[in-house]
């Protein structure tokens, strides 16, 4: 399953209202900002990255499209966590 698709597949078991992978579900109202924490969780669990003090801007977890952007950037970047 494709990096996309597994944040989907999380949003869409957290969150029972519908929305578009651009959508800001901040702005929507659909989770709060203790939810933002919670995507840091699921992101660093799900994908071998870690969410470092530059990537805490809450425009990098607004959206399926900006975590996607999020998670392949430090992928490509090669910013992958070292394995236990």
């Amino acid at each position: 399953m494709d990096v996309r698709s597994r944040i989907r597949r999380y949003l869409d078991k957290a969150i029972t209202e519908e929305f578009r992978d651009e959508d800001d579900i901040f702005a929507l109202g659909v989770v709060d900002s203790l939810f933002a924490l919670q995507l840091v969780t699921f992101v660093e669990s799900e994908f071998p990255i870690t969410v470092e003090l530059p990537d805490l801007d809450i425009d990098n977890f607004c959206s399926v499209d900006a975590l996607t952007r999020l998670v392949l950037g430090k992928l490509e970047a090669g910013h992958e966590r070292p394995a236990d």
